[in-house]
């Protein structure tokens, strides 16, 4: 699967979780992706961050490095 498409993937559950506030979100994103997401897209989207994380939402992009350090 393309970066680009997991941008927009990882971007949308973020617009999801958004409305619940930062302290929400990020667990729930984090959770979201870590559920059902395949072990794949979340290593191409942690090396996403690794370069910069461009195109990814804050709360998005949080999440991801919580998921990454866990």
């Amino acid at each position: 699967m393309s970066p680009d498409r997991l941008i927009y993937m990882a971007n949308q559950i973020g617009k999801f979780f958004q409305s619940q506030g930062r302290d929400k979100a990020v667990p729930g994103i984090a959770d979201h992706i870590k559920k059902f997401w395949d072990p794949r897209m979340r290593k191409a989207i942690f090396a996403h961050v690794d370069t910069g994380g461009a195109g990814l939402d804050p709360n998005v992009r949080d999440a991801i490095q919580s998921l990454k350090q866990a």
